[in-house]
């Protein structure tokens, strides 16, 4: 049986302030909390309807009903497990370091997080306007992969202005990616949704790059920020 303490402290955790007032993000799903739990993230507790064998002062076995009273979700994946959101972690310059400028839906933000993982990036920079990857939507669309990248949010000015690899940014109108040559490392900026990378970051940005249409009509006003991304990081690994 839940109580009213426990049921307040969850479902208080889908909003950014109380999440960062009380130091826990949730996670939800069977697969993706267990991946989870073999990475380096402390549980705080496993609220499920199936045991996990895990610490049994961890686990809280509860009922369909009271899972439905907690999870995010409109239907439940048996399991919700709440974690401690870790400590910041300096960012490693030596590779391919991603930044995102402004990007607000948590798909997008899920779904690049993922990508990195793919691609072996392993530090991501995000604006501090981008969404929050412990909102809900965002781990869920991570699939796991939050565990293995190292997410920074920080001002990005600075940030670019001291770094000392080349920053590509993602536009329009730039130079065609699949005629230029990629260095290994560097530093790859995507803008925000509706209006791309912002006139400050842009001051700051070294070499514009763009992913060319080949539609007849060319019409297509642009692509989601995600998929410009898979296409872009693909060109840098391919080099």
């Amino acid at each position: 049986m839940l109580s009213k303490s426990q049921i307040k402290l969850i479902t208080s955790l889908k909003q950014k302030k109380y999440r960062h007032q009380h130091g826990f993000f949730v996670v939800e799903g069977v697969k993706t909390i267990k991946e989870l739990l073999q990475s380096n993230l402390e549980l705080n507790k496993l609220y499920t309807t199936e045991s996990f064998n895990i610490n049994a002062k961890d686990e809280v076995i509860i009922s369909e009903m009271d899972l439905k009273r907690i999870s995010f979700l409109t239907t439940p994946n048996k399991a919700l497990a709440v974690f401690k959101i870790p400590e910041p972690k300096p960012i490693d310059n030596s590779g391919l370091v991603i930044v995102l400028d402004s990007i607000r839906d948590p798909g997008n933000l899920g779904t690049i997080i993922r990508l990195c993982d793919w691609f072996g990036v392993k530090e991501l920079v995000c604006s501090t306007e981008t969404v929050d990857c412990y909102n809900p939507k965002v781990i869920q669309a991570t699939m796991g992969s939050i565990t293995r990248v190292n997410i920074s949010y920080i001002d990005l000015i600075s940030f670019l202005k001291t770094s000392k690899l080349p920053v590509f940014g993602a536009f329009m109108e730039g130079e065609n990616v699949f005629k230029k040559k990629l260095p290994k490392k560097g530093i790859l900026v995507m803008g925000n949704e509706a209006n791309g990378v912002s006139k400050d970051v842009e001051a700051v940005i070294t070499e514009k790059i763009s992913i060319p249409r080949f539609g007849t009509l060319q019409a297509t006003e642009s692509l989601n920020v995600a998929t410009a991304t898979a296409i872009l990081l693909s060109e840098f690994r391919r080099g």
